[in-house]
Parts: C-alpha cells; sequence; structure tokens
C-alpha cells in the first residue's frame, strides 16, 4: 500500500510539473544566472574566480531552492489534497518523503547533473569535482528536507514567502558550511573526509527524522 500511494503521488507531481514546466525551470535558470554573473563580474580574474567557484554554486543551488520551497505544500493545502493525505491509510510523514524527494529530484537534481559544466565556466580545478559532486549529491537532499519543515510550518500563512527564507536559511547555513568547507579543504590538500561524513550523518538524521516533524507541523496546521 505504501509503495502504490508512492507511486501515485510521484505520477501525479510529475503531471502537474510538466503542466507548469515554465515554473519549474526557473530555479534552474536562477541558479545558471547566478553563476554566469560571477563568471562574467570575475573573467579577467581567473585565480580569483577558482577559489570562490565552490562557494557560487553552493550558493547558487541553495538560493535556486528557495524559490520553489514554499509551493511544497501549498498547491496541496489549497486543493484539499492534504486532508486526502492525512484520511489516506499510510502514513503522513511516508507521503512527505516522497513528495520532499520529488521536489529534490526535479529542483536540485538537474543542477547537481549540470555541475561539471557550470564549474568549468567558473574555472573549477577539475580534480575538485569529485568532492563537489559528493558534497551537492549528500547535500542537496538535506536542504530538501530541512526546508520541507520550514515549508509545514508556514503552510497555513499567506505569502509566506519571506518569512519561510528567513527561517530556512539559519537552519541552511551550516550545512553550506560543510559542504564549502569540504572543498575548501580539498582545494588546501587536506582530507575533505571529514565534512562529507558530516553530511552524509546529517542526511540519514534528515530522512528520518524530518518527515515526521514535518508531517506533526501539518497535522497541526490543520488542526
Amino acid at each position: 500500500m505504501m509503495w502504490q500511494a508512492a507511486r501515485a503521488l510521484v505520477a501525479r507531481d510529475l503531471r502537474l510539473l510538466w503542466r507548469k514546466r515554465g515554473d519549474a525551470l526557473q530555479p534552474a535558470l536562477f541558479a545558471v544566472l547566478i553563476v554566469v554573473l560571477f563568471a562574467l563580474a570575475l573573467g579577467n580574474e581567473g585565480d580569483t574566480l577558482a577559489a570562490v567557484a565552490p562557494g557560487v554554486l553552493w550558493v547558487a543551488v541553495l538560493l535556486s531552492g528557495l524559490l520553489s520551497l514554499d509551493n511544497l505544500f501549498r498547491g496541496d493545502a489549497e486543493d484539499g489534497s492534504l486532508e486526502q493525505w492525512m484520511l489516506a491509510p499510510v502514513p503522513l510523514s511516508w507521503l512527505v518523503l516522497v513528495r520532499t524527494l520529488t521536489h529534490w529530484a526535479t529542483t536540485a537534481l538537474p543542477l547537481v547533473l549540470a555541475t561539471p559544466l557550470l564549474a568549468e565556466l567558473l574555472g573549477l580545478p577539475r580534480e575538485l569535482l569529485p568532492v563537489l559532486l559528493a558534497t551537492l549529491l549528500l547535500g542537496t537532499p538535506l536542504l530538501s528536507l530541512v526546508g520541507a519543515i520550514v515549508a509545514a510550518l508556514t503552510i497555513g500563512m499567506r505569502r509566506s514567502g519571506v518569512l519561510l527564507a528567513l527561517l530556512a536559511l539559519p537552519l541552511y547555513v551550516p550545512i553550506l558550511v560543510f559542504g564549502a568547507g569540504s572543498i575548501a579543504q580539498a582545494s588546501m590538500g587536506l582530507d575533505p573526509l571529514g565534512g562529507i561524513l558530516y553530511l552524509a550523518a546529517g542526511l540519514v538524521l534528515g530522512l528520518v527524522l524530518a518527515p515526521v516533524a514535518a508531517a506533526t507541523a501539518i497535522r497541526i496546521a490543520h488542526g
């Protein structure tokens, strides 16, 4: 039953995403725009551009995720789907996890796949690319899971975009520090494994705790 509900929810989300594919492209275009602007601003400073490339890529991915975070559950709250979620014969936290992972796969994953091209544009040394990809593959799902909690907390508020960003950004800072910091350590010849392991541990905790916390927030909002 749980897997059937997951398949049905993913299929529905993908159909809605295809109908609004113009809106779905906005986070990716926003991230690319940030990278291009940095590349143009520091075009003649190759060493400086390569030094800031990890931070720029991480900030671009982080900010682009905020653009679509407000719509994570709001559409379902407006059309009554959340009530059906709570009445469904599967745990609400399971549906929240499926929605969050679908959100990550359709917003952050395309940017991760495009990272080699964006890194080349910023002049990132190619030997740092595996570390960058590892941190993004671990960190971006964690960003979506943390964002799901914040989106659930603000689901009952109108025009909560600014408030959502103010609540989410402080929680995103440790992920950003470990992600960009691991690449900085690798660039200095140090072992980046510590930061990567912290991200992996955070992702495991997020997969276990974030759906439960978000589901509780949704129940409170509709209580």
